[in-house]
């Protein structure tokens, strides 16, 4: 007898020689390890970077368990039940994954009706498990945190484990038919096309097309396919229960290792740099396909040690936790907006509600309907409606959750393709500053050039009409306007100084400016070196990042490092209420001002705290009069302390 849930509880396993079973629950912790990854990669992007790395664990632990229990059934009985898995896998997959489409759509629909884009879509590409091609095509980058984020944009990874699950077992009996005993070479066969699936990342990687890579299910299947080479020369029901203290050791130290380079990793590897896709991913597959066949041996301690009460909870509800993880910290963080006023608070609250739902759900949704007889729907239907059924009070139930139905059904229909935003401007300014970028970069080097010869001249030269203008336009003085015209600025930052940048090359027209929505700070000394190769930082370094996670003084240090002392630093804090760790970052630059002399702090929290009308409605980008402000504030604060 057999029992097996690839998503939690324990995997029950028959012996075939001495008629034994026994229990992998150490897969809980691997899986509990996997899961606060992501997590924490939703919550604390920049503190667990590397936390998508999650999934490839899932992929891993998937594919080696669903492979061992296939290779069990066909060495016993010559054959595989394929009706029977896809039933229970769609028994499994489908009445969380509906729960969350129809109460998220039905939430949207009164709440947040600005989510509501290409909804209908959205929810017949995952009813159908290929809602990861269509993200390929038409979704957002998994790594952008500001452009409008969707609720459904994790349910990519449930779509590609679908097509796993049902295309897998038809190739694995075509295997095991061609093989037979020979294991090791089909296991070989498998892990060449796990190298064949990095390759093809690589090849297609590209910074601007990263959607095509991380979400497309040919270029995610290594770690599934690692695992299943695992499961043929390391099938769990054959492996020795007693091993010699020597081999013991050594495997368990090796698990010591393993988890902490997982863990590692998990802290120093973001998806949004070029490593993952170049290589990252396959070694980091590896890694996790060892420490699961460390676990899955008897003899070994890490499935004794990754076993406890808390592993299996948390383990057997995984599933339901990462369904509903992303629309709760949405909606949360949509009518939370100045969660960076108590960031514990609401770092924890987020986690417990998660937590409550997945509880709920896991008792009343996914254990019934698993067990349920589809084939007595009407006759259930019937009960409800017949008053002298065993049903009594439980029938009123219905009610709401029809009319959740009722809602999400409307919201379907009637919301348009487009949903507009409140941040539609946004998105139209920043791709036209983005478009229009290269060229005026081209236009500040000349001009950098030029007044560089001329500065003497320039200072005492009259304004022109156009400079008055654009004087009157930032309230500055003449005297303000002239050194800025022949001031040299080089400017490195994320989506806020892609917003403002256009303001800014107004008034210092020698300004060169690199920007890219979802930068990170740990991609900034990489940056400032190429622009130092290309001879194109100036004296004067601008520096807009840490909107997108947090910074140390390690990151502080890269960067003073980069720029060089002899350069002058100008470092923007940040107006990020919406996320936890706007106070961390403002006082760790505070903290560098006076350790680094060469580094000023362009104080943007204080004057826009409480100014709600400069912002767009995501309360962290600046609309087009936040825009004037924010210009104004760091071009008054680099005149003023250069003019010392």
């Amino acid at each position: 007898m057999r029992r097996s849930d690839l998503h939690g509880t324990s995997i029950e396993i028959e012996r075939k020689n001495v008629g034994e079973r026994r229990y992998i629950t150490g897969f809980d912790g691997l899986r509990v390890m996997a899961l606060l990854g992501v997590i924490f990669y939703h919550l604390m992007p920049f503190t667990v970077p590397g936390g998508y790395l999650g999934v490839p664990i899932f992929f891993a632990v998937s594919g080696y368990l669903i492979t061992d229990i296939f290779i069990q059934e066909w060495d016993r009985t010559g054959k595989i039940k394929l009706g029977s898995f896809y039933i229970r896998r769609l028994r499994r997959l489908y009445p969380t994954l509906v729960m969350v489409l129809v109460t998220s759509t039905a939430y949207m629909t009164l709440f947040a009706q600005n989510l509501l884009s290409h909804i209908r879509n959205i929810i017949w590409t995952n009813l159908v498990f290929v809602y990861n091609w269509w993200l390929v095509n038409n979704g957002q980058s998994y790594f952008d945190r500001y452009n409008g984020e969707s609720p459904f944009t994790h349910l990519w990874y449930l779509s590609v484990l679908a097509q796993y699950y049902f295309i897998w077992p038809l190739i694995l009996i075509v295997l095991l038919k061609i093989f037979g005993e020979r294991r090791v070479q089909a296991s070989g066969i498998l892990f060449s096309l796990s190298i064949i699936s990095s390759m093809l990342m690589t090849i297609l990687y590209h910074p601007d097309t990263v959607n095509r890579v991380y979400y497309g299910s040919d270029t995610r299947v290594a770690p599934f396919l690692i695992g299943a080479a695992l499961a043929f020369i390391w099938p769990s029901t054959r492996l020795k229960k007693a091993l010699n203290a020597r081999t013991n050791l050594i495997a368990n130290i090796l698990g010591g290792i393993l988890i902490l380079v997982m863990g590692i990793t998990f802290f120093t590897m973001p998806g949004t740099t070029a490593t993952p896709y170049y290589g990252g991913i396959f070694i980091f597959s590896i890694l996790a396909v060892l420490m699961i066949a460390i676990i899955a041996h008897p003899s070994f301690m890490w499935n004794r040690l990754l076993t406890n009460p808390v592993f299996k909870w948390l383990g057997s509800r995984s599933y339901g936790i990462y369904m509903y993880q992303l629309p709760v910290m949405i909606f949360y963080e949509q009518k939370v907006t100045n969660i960076a006023a108590h960031p514990v608070l609401n770092t924890l609250a987020p986690l417990v509600i998660i937590l409550v739902i997945s509880e709920l759900s896991y008792r009343y949704i996914e254990i019934p309907l698993a067990k349920f007889d589809y084939r007595q729907t009407f006759a259930l239907v019937k009960k409800i409606f017949d008053l002298k059924s065993n049903l009594q009070w439980r029938r009123y139930l219905a009610i709401p959750a029809v009319l959740v139905v009722l809602i999400a059904l409307f919201g379907a229909v009637t919301s348009p393709e487009k949903v507009v935003q409140k941040t539609d401007g946004l998105q139209t300014k920043l791709a036209k500053n983005s478009k229009e970028a290269d060229k005026k970069n081209k236009e500040a080097l000349k001009k950098q050039k030029e007044t560089s010869a001329a500065k003497t001249k320039q200072k005492k030269a009259k304004l022109t009409k156009q400079e008055k203008e654009i004087a009157k336009k930032y309230q500055l003085t003449d005297q303000e306007m002239k050194f800025a015209a022949v001031t040299p600025l080089t400017g490195v930052g994320d989506s806020v100084l892609e917003d403002t940048g256009a303001d800014l090359q107004e008034i210092f027209p020698t300004a060169y400016m690199s920007s890219k929505v979802g930068r990170q700070v740990d991609e900034a000394p990489g940056i400032i070196a190429e622009l130092k190769r290309q001879k194109t930082l100036s004296d004067n370094v601008l520096i807009n990042l840490g909107t997108n996670g947090p910074i140390s003084d390690k990151d502080v240090k890269a960067v003073e490092d980069a720029v060089g002392s002899k350069r002058h630093i100008f470092w923007v804090n940040v107006h990020v209420p919406t996320k936890t760790w706007e106070g961390s970052v403002n006082k760790t630059l505070d903290k560098a001002t006076k350790q680094y002399k060469n580094l000023t702090v362009i104080d943007w929290f204080t004057p826009s705290k409480n100014q709600p009308g400069w912002f767009y409605g995501d309360y962290v980008h600046p609309n087009p009069d936040g825009s004037k402000q924010y210009a104004t504030i760091v071009a008054k604060k680099i005149i003023k302390t250069l003019n010392k």
